[in-house]
């Protein structure tokens, strides 16, 4: 069986040396500018660089589109219809409804539809990690074809009923889950405040959110932006975060904690009624990989927590459920929302902090704010304004950007196994 894989860029070119090393016969393309490079760079593996998507849909028998959403209406129409008699195609888009359209559009009737989603980034070791698959318009013989060369990548697969359940799932596990992480990068922009740097709350729950935080701006804009822009699903549970941090930062503002109390308990009893067995996260390992040493624990409000898991609680969301595709930064948001309120004393001192600790109120403020700009963003639709959002909070955070990479990194394989 010939692989092609169209789009060669950092997770195309992993899953080619994967194939490669698995003795199967890989052909890649990509942009022309990047031909020679690529071939300098895969000649040893063994890939074979074609000049373009027509010449690997023409020759190969399972081909994988390795582009963004964004652009795959694009490279469909440019490539799909030269699609071999009978090949299985498969993309590895982040949003499948866009990538739908455009194979039901430009791929013969005869071309296998089998679309993947390899739920990590080129960063993570994909051993052990979760891949995605629907069979969207595959015979029985085709999807065990797919995968076969799919189980090689060493990921734990999953099938999902149709890829409408995919993207559903994704809206919160990446959208939503993203967005709450920008949010916080974005807040220590606009206060001027560099994280590593911040004595109120250095360890901890704060720790492992600022280094998912750091790790999420290490990587290139158009990631994250594919996932919220493009999800039909996204723009809804998007809004609902924020509608839910607003107004969880009112009741604060109000110090209403009645009311508070009363949504925060309904939303533990509600999100972890079935949570049963250890947690996921203890403090040995959040300090293991701690950003700073120098300071003691500090009460914080974890506003983005609180929020998170109102936000499930409204839309009737289980996340223990969505662990079956789990990304790393879900996981740890998962984690990170059990530790808070699976322990009743740092929940309480986490309410009352969030109502009465004056010293974090701009901390919160600047939290709701960037909240509220990355919905809106969202909710328009505006690549663009996405792209100078990431990029001007990722150029205040550089400094520390590398190491937070590198330690979520050693984080995310210590829980692979939980």
């Amino acid at each position: 069986m010939k692989i092609g894989i169209i789009g060669l860029g950092d997770m195309g070119k992993m899953f080619a040396r994967i194939w490669a090393k698995a003795g199967f016969d890989v052909y890649g393309c990509d942009l022309p500018q990047n031909r020679e490079k690529l071939e300098q760079e895969l000649s040893d593996f063994g890939i074979n660089i074609l000049a373009d998507g027509i010449a690997i849909s023409r020759l190969c028998d399972f081909i994988l589109y390795s582009v963004e959403a964004e652009n795959i209406e694009k490279v469909a129409a440019q490539c799909g219809p030269s699609t071999k008699y009978g090949a299985i195609v498969a993309g590895q888009t982040s949003v499948k409804t866009p990538e739908i359209a455009a194979f039901e559009k430009f791929l013969p009737k005869d071309a296998q539809i089998v679309t993947c989603h390899a739920l990590y980034g080129p960063a993570v070791n994909p051993v052990g990690q979760t891949l995605v698959l629907v069979n969207h318009r595959a015979s029985n013989e085709a999807f065990i074809q797919a995968q076969t060369v799919l189980s090689a990548i060493g990921s734990t697969i999953h099938q999902l009923e149709d890829y409408h359940a995919h993207d559903r799932m994704m809206a919160d596990i990446q959208a939503v889950t993203h967005i709450g992480f920008e949010s916080i990068g974005t807040a220590f922009m606009h206060r001027k405040v560099y994280p590593w740097e911040n004595t109120l709350h250095p360890n901890g729950l704060d720790n492992v959110k600022l280094l998912m935080t750091l790790r999420i701006y290490s990587y290139k804009f158009h990631v994250y932006s594919g996932l919220a822009l493009q999800n039909p699903y996204a723009k809804r549970d998007v809004r609902s975060y924020a509608k839910a941090e607003s107004e969880l930062f009112e009741l604060m503002i109000e110090e209403n904690e009645k009311k508070f109390r009363k949504r925060i308990y309904a939303a533990r009893d509600s999100v972890f009624k079935d949570k049963g067995g250890d947690l996921m996260l203890d403090d040995k390992i959040m300090s293991e990989f701690s950003l700073n040493q120098d300071f003691e624990h500090k009460p914080n409000s974890h506003l983005s927590l609180l929020a998170m898991v109102d936000t499930w609680h409204k839309l009737g969301t289980n996340p223990y459920k969505s662990l079956i595709c789990q990304t790393p930064p879900f996981k740890l948001r998962v984690g990170m929302a059990e530790y808070l309120f699976m322990n009743e004393n740092l929940l309480e001192e986490t309410i009352k902090a969030a109502l009465f600790d004056k010293s974090i109120r701009g901390e919160d403020l600047a939290f709701h704010t960037a909240v509220h700009e990355w919905a809106n963003i969202v909710e328009m639709g505006d690549k663009e304004s996405y792209r100078k959002h990431f990029e001007a909070t990722k150029v205040y955070l550089s400094d520390r950007l590398e190491e937070g990479r590198t330690k979520s990194s050693l984080l995310i394989a210590k829980l692979q196994n939980i």
